[in-house]
């Protein structure tokens, strides 16, 4: 059982003198960090040149920490490998599809899949490992850093070797590749593995089979890398694993972490775009049921570089932020940075301490963000995350099918964001649910925009419905096959037949005026649409197009499916009337469905419902900055205050949490 909450920030003490250092360990203690992450980019420290390694400083300065009651995440330093490997070898550097090499001067600047390096990156991690991985203090590994943070899918001679075997393992023949890509058109056909191309620059646009699976193979090659380095961890250290990730990176999370220990991200959501930051502890949550998520990164109080930097939190945000995060499943929230780099690209970005050693900007209010974790930490440390009801189907691989299928610059992360932003806001406790997450205990289930639906997800969502549970599909949800390519059945495939319904035309709705009514109210239809006629004795209408190119068709439906239901939502409602349009949606099936875990709570609140053996814990949070109010359905004890507090209005003022033990 966990004993305490991190709270920590990234330290760098190759950067500085022993009396920083010192100064640094003592400013920790009162300031309440209790976990230093540090290591992530110390390879030219640890080995100045070939084979010349030296990693007891770092046994010192864990020993160090280990006694001033700070515990130590180490990283893995291969994000930035010294210049003597790649000085002189271009063959080892990073290539992106317009051909252009990188070089060493950033970070990420090297291919990771390059034999050589994978053989020095084995070495160095097995000498960390060695060295440190029983060391009193330690307690986690972090691989690397931001696994494509700054690349995407390299195109090096090391790569397309690769590339080619493994479309000979995925594919068996090329006859095979050619009928399942359809490279008929254009001539595009191959005669062996050899033949097929990196998606590197064409006069217009590369079939969209070889860009989406050139995508997932890179997607498929790093989460080996990940693996291959945590494998040589373990080989002298039982410490857990885990990785520091994003959903703007260019990997499949859900991959990367089947292999690691626990769950970590790195975010910079400002207080305006909360519900992204929302939206990072939903998902992490689920990467590892059942175990606490790490925050491994956000800002105290702004990012920057040298080109730009961030809207300074408004004062009391960071207490919201890390309040919030332990409450929906974080057991660290950490920050980026602790002392200020005086040199490098990141000059301008926020700190706990400035380079001069004084408090930054911020600092006041990391101090008491760690007042509020301390005051929080019993009845976090005695409760967990309550599952929700209702989950919305998260998918990597998506963001793979729609970096090739963009259509007019569509970008998942933004599209999902806005989703999910209306089920926060209407009070649902939710779970971003990945793709290969089980959909036992929910409700209700939301799968928007995924292109591809394997038949794996299908037969697991089929099942959800048939046992009770309503599954929303759509919109741009099942139009492509694992290939990315159309269905040749139908529009949508096999989800039709299921759904009760014939597609009859695809096509996009901005500009043709078309109008939507559902729920008694109407909206602009937008994004490429699915409409929709039902089949004889399928579908009921729940949405109809009233104007524009295809009135009288649907754009949504409703199948009973078992003892549950089917709906299909071709089109997004668009605008101010759109938002209406949806939340009634969403709230009528969250009713339809018997969704209990939902909050009468105002916009820019949220609830966080826990339980331990006290029973039920709801910490209510206001993140907006305006304070706001929750009805309480029961009365209940404020755990903080220790005083009765009635069911019914529970006013917040800005930035104010309240921890309230619900009676059962």
């Amino acid at each position: 059982m966990k004993h305490k909450l991190y709270y920590g920030a990234a330290w760098y003490p190759e950067l500085w003198g022993e009396a920083e250092r010192q100064a640094d360990l003592q400013l920790m203690k009162e300031t309440g960090i209790n976990l230093v992450r540090m290591g992530e980019f110390i390879w030219s420290e640890l080995e100045p040149e070939e084979d010349v390694i030296d990693v007891r400083p770092f046994a010192g300065h864990i020993r160090q920490l280990h006694d001033h009651g700070i515990d130590t995440i180490m990283c893995t330093p291969t994000a930035t490998p010294p210049i003597w490997l790649t000085h002189g070898h271009p063959e080892r550097l990073f290539v992106r599809a317009d051909g252009a090499v990188m070089n060493h001067g950033s970070r990420q600047h090297i291919c990771t899949n390059n034999p050589y390096f994978r053989q020095r990156a084995a070495i160095i991690a097995g000498h960390l490992a060695r060295e440190l991985g029983r060391l009193p203090g330690l307690v986690a590994w972090q691989l690397d850093n931001e696994f494509k943070a700054h690349v995407a899918e390299c195109v090096c001679d090391t790569c397309k070797v690769l590339w080619h075997k493994w479309l000979e393992q995925r594919y068996g023949s090329i006859a095979r590749l050619n009928e399942a890509w359809g490279t008929a058109v254009w001539s595009h056909t191959y005669q062996a593995f050899d033949q097929v191309p990196q998606p590197v620059a064409t006069p217009f646009l590369h079939n969209s089979s070889l860009v989406t699976m050139y995508r997932l193979f890179q997607m498929e090659k790093i989460a080996e890398f990940a693996a291959e380095q945590a494998g040589i961890l373990r080989g002298y250290s039982d410490v857990p694993i885990t990785h520091n990730s994003s959903v703007a990176f260019h990997l499949d999370n859900e991959q990367l972490y089947r292999e690691l220990d626990f769950a970590s991200y790195d975010t910079y959501a400002s207080q305006a775009n909360r519900h992204a930051y929302l939206l990072n502890c939903d998902l992490w949550r689920n990467f590892k049921p059942g175990r606490d998520f790490w925050l491994l990164e956000t800002s105290p109080a702004y990012a920057g570089s040298l080109t730009s930097y961030g809207q300074p939190h408004p004062d009391g945000y960071l207490i919201a932020e890390a309040v919030s995060a332990y409450a929906l499943g974080a057991g660290a929230f950490c920050y980026w940075l602790w002392r200020q780099q005086r040199s490098g690209s990141e000059q301008t970005h926020s700190s706990i301490l400035s380079a001069w050693g004084e408090p930054a900007l911020g600092f006041d209010n990391v101090r008491a963000a760690s007042r509020a974790r301390l005051a929080i930490e019993p009845h976090m440390l005695a409760t967990r995350p309550v599952q929700a009801e209702v989950a919305v189907t998260y998918s990597d691989r998506t963001k793979a099918f729609l970096a090739t299928e963009p259509h007019r610059k569509l970008n998942y992360r933004s599209l999902l964001s806005d989703f999910y932003k209306r089920i926060v806001d209407m009070g649902i406790h939710r779970d971003l649910v990945p793709e290969g997450g089980s959909l036992s205990g929910y409700k209700l289930l939301f799968t928007p925009f995924v292109h591809y639906l394997s038949p794996e997800f299908v037969g697991k969502a089929l099942a959800f419905a048939e046992a009770g549970g309503i599954w929303i599909a759509g919109p741009l949800s099942g139009g492509r096959t694992a290939e990315h390519t159309l269905h040749t059945d139908a529009a949508l495939g096999e989800l039709e037949r299921y759904a009760g319904v014939h597609t009859k035309y695809v096509y996009p709705m901005e500009g043709t005026g078309s109008i939507g009514k559902a729920f008694g109210l109407s909206a602009p239809l937008s994004l490429w649409s699915a409409v929709f006629e039902p089949l004889p004795g399928g579908a009921s209408v729940i949405g109809e197009i009233t104007e524009g190119r295809t009135p009288g068709l649907a754009f949504a439906t409703e199948q009973q499916y078992g003892r549950g239901a089917i709906v299909m939502l071709g089109s997004l409602p668009a605008g101010g009337d759109g938002d209406q349009l949806l939340r009634a949606l969403i709230g009528h099936y969250a009713g339809r469905a018997g969704v209990t875990l939902r909050s009468d709570v105002t916009a820019g609140t949220v609830v966080c419902p826990r339980r331990g053996s006290s029973g039920e814990l709801w910490t209510v949070v206001n993140m907006d900055g305006l304070g706001g109010r929750v009805t309480l359905p029961r009365s209940g004890q404020d755990a903080l205050a220790g005083r009765a507090v009635p069911a019914g209005p529970l006013t917040l003022g800005p930035y104010e949490y309240r921890l309230i033990a619900l009676e059962e």
